[in-house]
């Protein structure tokens, strides 16, 4: 492999910002956020919405998501009534 070509592959730590939920593994995606993690040491943290602890699949429980306002702006944007035919 040709050297300095390819990302640092580090610990980083992924939040759920919904429950709070943390994780830490290993990736090559890049941010200037820190946390200070259990073992005592700061790693870089990114934030997710959704995770094993918060997704319907994985918890059972169904999550209503506010899609209806993004509907709604959707059709504003665009000049269109809800009961039209797109």
């Amino acid at each position: 492999m040709k050297p300095d070509i390819h990302p640092a592959y580090r610990f980083v730590v992924f939040q759920d910002v919904s429950n709070g939920f943390k994780f830490l593994t290993r990736s090559t995606i890049k941010t200037k956020d820190t946390i200070k993690w259990e073992d005592g040491n700061e790693y870089p943290v990114i934030s997710v919405d959704v995770s094993s602890a918060s997704h319907p699949f994985y918890t059972g429980n169904q999550k209503s998501l506010d899609t209806a306002g993004r509907i709604d702006r959707y059709y504003k944007k665009y000049g269109l009534q809800r009961d039209s035919k797109i």
